[in-house]
C-alpha cells in the first residue's frame, strides 16, 4: 500500500474531506489531494 492510499483511507474512515485535512495540518487542498495521488514527493 502506497502512502497516499494509507492517507485516503485514513482522512475516510474519519470522514474527513481533503479541506479538513489541509485545514488541520496547515496546508493547501490541492497539497492533499496531490499527496493521495502519489504526484507530491514532499
Amino acid at each position: 500500500m502506497q502512502i497516499g492510499e494509507v492517507i485516503r483511507e485514513h482522512r475516510r474512515r474519519l470522514g474527513l474531506t481533503q479541506e479538513q485535512v489541509a485545514d488541520r495540518l496547515g496546508v493547501t487542498a490541492p497539497a492533499v489531494n496531490k499527496w493521495e495521488r502519489g504526484v507530491s514527493h514532499s
